[in-house]
Parts: C-alpha cells; structure tokens; sequence
C-alpha cells in the first residue's frame, strides 16, 4: 500500500469554521488533499469511493460559503457523504467508516451536527429540507438550508412531488442538483459557466425582478408573453425549463470541479433572497481517481483496495453469491418461456440484472430510483399475460408497499418479487436492513412468501414462482454466498406451502425459515454432542403455512424454536398464531421463536449482528437449553462440553 498522502493544509481544518478562515485561493490545495484522504481512507475501510470523489470540490465550495452548521447542508442518499465527514470533525475516525462502532456510511443525525437529516434511501432530501425552511421561517430564525441531489435520485418521484410544493410556497429553499451522468446537461464551458454566473447575480435578478413588476403593470394579454420570452430566452442557453416550471429559480449548468466558478456563484444563491433556487452542478464520479473514473460502477461502492494499482482486495468463495445465482436462474427460465421478464429500480448490477440484460436486452426494464412505478409497471406487464420478476431489495420494496397491496395484491395479479438484500447486511446499517419484508407482505392476503434456504433451494424458487399464475409470489434471499451445496441444473417446482424434514430426531424441534438453516444445522451438532438428538426441518414457505408440518413438529416434541432472518411479525409470529389458534400450545409444548430483536441494529458484520441477535449456532444452542429449563451453570457447563 502506499504511504499516507501528505495533508499539511488539511491537518489545519478541524471544523467547516476553520476552512472559512483559509483564503480562498488556498481552496484548491485544499479540496486536493481532501480527495487523497478519501481514497486513502476507502482503500482501508472499503465503502462508496466514486461518488464522494465526485464532490470534493462542491463539499469545500458549501462549507466555504455557508455558515454551517447553522446552515443546513442535506446530503441525499449519503453516498457522497465522506468528504463532509472529514471536514466536520470526523477525521479522526474516517477510518472506521462501516464498522462495528465506527462511523456511519451514511449521514446520521446522531453522528454529528453537522448532519441534520439522515438519509440511506434516495430522494428524500428536498422534501426535508423544505420541511427545514419552512421550520425556520416559522420560528423566526434566517438560515439557509441546501439540499444536495444526484441526478440518478432525481428519477424518483419524490424529489418532484418535494420540488412541486416547494415552488408552489415559493419557499426560501437552494438544491444542488449534481449531475454526473445526465443526458439534459449541455456541454460545459467558458460560456454555460459565464452565463450560470449572470443569471445568479444580484444585478440579473434585480433587473428580472423590476421587469416582472413592469410587465405586471401592463395589460394581461403583454405581461403572460413577455414571461415567457424571459423565461424561454433563459432556458434556451441554460437548459432549465423543468425546473422553472416547477417554481424553481434556475442556474446553471456549472462545472463542479472549477472552484473559480463554484464559489461566487454559491455566493450569490446565498445572499438572494427570493427562493426557491435549484444550481446545476455538473461533477464526474470518481474525479481524480484514474480506476474509480474509468470504471464508475466497479468503484461506487469498494471492498479494500490498493491504491497504487485499484485493486480490489475481495474474499474467494467456492459457493456461488445468491445475486448471481438468481440471475442465471432467471435467465434459464427466460430460454424456456418469452413472457418471463425483469425489472429493477436503478439496480440492475446490484440485483444481477446486468447479466439478464446481456442476454434479453429486450425483456429488462430499468425503471431508475421509482420502486412504487416499478411495482405498478410490474403489474400491468401482469395483466396482458406476461411474467414478470419485479427485483428489488428487502429496503427499497418498502418504499412500494401500497402499490404491492392496491396495484397487485387486490387484483390478484401474478407479479413475481425477487427480493435480494433479505435480513442483515452488514456495513450498510439500519437504512439497508433487509429485516422487514417477511412482516410487511405476510400482512397482505393472498400473496405466497417463500424464502431459500441455500443457493439450491433459490433456483427451485425462481422456477416455483416462474410457473405460478394464481396471484403475487414472493422470495427472499440474503447478501453474500452460498453454503456451497450441490446445484441442480434446473430448478425444480416446489409444491405451493410445503416445507421439508432434514433431520429426523426428537424432543426438539427447530423450524428454519430462510438461510438460517446452516447455523440451524450446526446447531443440532452441538445439540447432539450433548446427547440431544434435535429435528430440523425447512419450512420454504412462510405463506401459506405448512400447518400438517407444523402441527406434526408440536404434537412429537417437547420444544419447537422457529429461526428466520426477519423481525416480529414475520414467520415465527404466523407459526404462533397457528399454534394458538388450533390449541396446540395448551400442552406440554414450548415454543420459542427466533428472530431480528425489536431495535434497530447498527453497521458491524453480518456474522457479528446475527450474534447478537442470537442467531448463530451458539445463540441457537443456548436458547434451546434454557427452553429445556437448563439454568445457568447447567448451560455453561453443556457448552464447554461442546
């Protein structure tokens, strides 16, 4: 690895106080030594690279120009968040990022002051900073609140819902739009730079504002076309007609790299006093990185990497990822049948539709961040016959949960939902947490969950829900690899709620749901090593229930223990329901159930939060003991025996 880079003049700036003290001329020197700390620090930590690098010189050009923390800055998404971790006091531990009780990946209000709203799903970063504005008018205190977007999250409807009321209350508001990869932005330059200038300056909005209130003067049938020559003369070298229309001052485009051109331009959004003011920024991903500009989507989220060369330092595994074993499940099924097709919500690498779309360009369809049109487009696919498999992540389905119960659920439409991300997944914290999904869709009727339990059984539910036609079908899947099983060459259909024995024994009985199974199945070693000699079973489906499995488990053991990779209210909350239902807990039976504690869980490893959650082989075995009544002592000693 390479040496530390030097900082001399970053080793200055402990707070954004301090770099509004530096003359402006040394921002550049500065904004330099930053992007080095963001590599060297990524290169140990691993997290997002490309689009922090991106906004180097914007994060210095903010914090340079407004008096924050007073004012507020609102990172969307939080992606491109480090470069402002460094600068707000958090340097010293950049180096934790992602870490078990290290700093957050993302923005989080508990973190720091300097981050007022925080934020791991896209999109939401206009609506609250509105909410902020319009807090701060009411209360009488003048600050000024900048919400910083992407482009990629400016194709979720929720930016434009906020952007729509914001215009329409004509609310004290700035957005940074950074755009790093949009089709609508003209070329930058000498001229697009000098012009965002002058439409930002104090001198062109006074003049618009005296013409506004001349042309107001005059008969109605002059004031609507002298408007809107006005506006149409701006937009025609500027490109902002959108945002105009939604009530938004317009500025731009800028190159977000030129801190020549940054700084007087966020000077005079700063001292305007109209709003709202929407700025262009133009920046590219990776910037000053050669790997992470030539490979934008390898290095927007890293493992560990050298420096030197890019690479990138990641674990071999002989097991397949469950990502990719979907994928090509899913393309297997697609030879077989034309009417199978995909879609994601701006995910396409991350749920392994990449791969589906090299092979059936035509039948993926990439919707952008918009997981409620996703859901919806999904279900009108469904309706003229055709099968689709909606793939979202466990988090981002959350996001469309009306259109799962109004748009599928209640016309019964065979909407198939690949859910990827399910249960923990590790460094990216609570915001990504795939641990509800089990809970939220079991609370719809009619639709069937299942959840693999390795990479064998997801192939057999792709095919299983490939061939279902009788309403909405979902599977879950975690993050990471495989057990390393033996793999079919084709998925086999699964009889609809039946799940499976995969160890026969007695007085326990643990019912699996999800890839829990293997530290079920180790579990049951250690169990038997203390002469205990449990029954595993898989129960594949968690709607409907397989209730003669259950019914049999409850009425043949003394103890039966659910384990899912989900919160209450999921799988073993319908096997208690069914159990109380029926009188099968009036006995001798306890039951135990395993599962995501009610908290939310911050970033560490995968393997340490399902420790914690008791979850593991050791929490399993512990649970089942003390289910038995073995007390303390008892436990401990039965656990050093194994």
């Amino acid at each position: 690895m390479a040496d530390k880079p030097l900082t001399p003049l970053l080793d200055t700036v402990a707070a954004p106080a301090d770099l509004r003290a530096l003359p402006r001329e040394h921002l550049r020197q500065l904004a330099d030594e930053l992007r080095a700390e963001v590599i060297d620090a990524v290169s140990v930590t691993g997290g997002h690279l490309g689009a922090g690098l991106g906004v180097v010189e914007l994060t210095v050009a903010l914090h340079a120009v407004f008096d924050t923390p007073h004012d507020r800055i609102i990172w969307d998404v939080g992606h491109q968040a480090y470069p402002h971790k460094i600068l707000t006091g958090r340097r010293d531990r950049i180096r934790t990022l992602r870490q078990k009780d290290g700093l957050s990946g993302f923005t989080q209000r508990a973190e720091s002051e300097y981050d007022p709203f925080g934020a791991g799903h896209s999109s939401t970063s206009i609506s609250a900073g509105l909410g902020m504005a319009v807090a701060s008018e009411l209360q009488g205190t003048p600050r000024n609140v900048v919400a910083v977007i992407g482009d990629g999250a400016m194709s979720a409807g929720m930016a434009y819902e906020a952007m729509n009321n914001a215009g329409a209350m004509d609310a004290r508001l700035i957005v940074i739009l950074n755009d790093n990869d949009m089709s609508i932005a003209p070329p930058t330059g000498a001229l697009s730079t000098y012009l965002a200038r002058l439409v930002s300056s104090p001198a062109y909005r006074g003049m618009r504002e005296t013409a506004k209130t001349v042309t107001k003067k005059l008969p109605q049938i002059f004031y609507e076309p002298a408007r809107r020559t006005e506006e149409f003369a701006r937009s025609f070298f500027t490109g902002g007609t959108l945002f105009e229309e939604l009530g938004f001052y317009y500025v731009g485009p800028i190159d977000g790299h030129d801190l020549d051109s940054l700084l007087p331009i966020l000077d005079n959004v700063r001292d305007a006093k109209e709003g709202p003011i929407l700025v262009h920024v133009v920046t590219k991903k990776g910037k000053g990185y050669g790997p992470a500009e030539d490979s934008a989507d390898k290095y927007h989220g890293v493992s560990k990497f050298n420096v030197i060369t890019g690479a990138q330092a990641k674990a071999v595994s002989n097991a397949p990822s469950y990502t990719a074993v979907f994928a090509e499940s899913l393309i297997q099924e697609a030879a077989e049948d034309p009417r199978v097709v995909a879609v994601t919500a701006a995910m396409p690498s991350g749920t392994g539709l990449d791969k589906f779309a090299e092979i059936y360009p035509d039948r993926i369809f990439d919707v952008g961040i918009a997981e409620q049109h996703a859901v919806t487009f999904a279900a009108g696919l469904a309706s003229e016959g055709m099968r689709p498999f909606c793939a979202i992540y466990s988090t981002f389905l959350q996001r469309a949960y009306d259109q799962v119960v109004h748009d599928v659920a209640i016309q019964h439409l065979p909407v198939r939902f690949a859910i990827d991300r399910a249960g923990y997944v590790g460094a990216d914290g609570p915001t990504h947490a795939g641990n509800y999904d089990a809970a939220y869709l079991g609370a719809i009727p009619g639709i069937v969950q299942m959840a693999a339990a390795d990479e064998a059984e997801l192939k057999h539910m792709v095919a299983t829900a490939t061939a279902y036609d009788n309403g909405p079908i979902a599977f879950r899947y975690p993050r990471g690899d495989g057990l390393g099983v033996d793999m079919p060459k084709r998925g086999e259909i699964l009889p609809i709620g039946k799940g499976r024995i995969v160890r026969q024994g007695a007085t326990i009985a643990i019912l699996s749901y999800g890839t829990r199974l293997g530290e079920v199945l180790a579990a049951a070693e250690k169990l038997a090593a203390l002469g205990l000699n449990p029954t595993i079973a898989d129960a594949r489906f968690m709607k409907p229930l397989d209730e003669e499995l259950i019914a049999r488990l409850a009425t043949s053991h003394d103890v039966l223990l659910t384990a899912e990779e989900g919160s209450i209210g999921g799988f073993g909350s319908h096997v208690a329901t069914f159990l109380a239902s029926n009188g099968l807990l009036d006995g001798k039976l306890r039951f135990r159930p395993l599962m995501i504690p009610d908290r939310f869980v911050e970033h560490s490893t995968q393997a340490d939060m399902y420790a914690d959650a008791g979850l593991d082989r050791a929490g399993i075995v512990a649970t089942a003991l003390a289910t038995l009544g073995y007390d303390e002592a008892a436990m401990v000693a039965a656990l050093a025996q194994v």
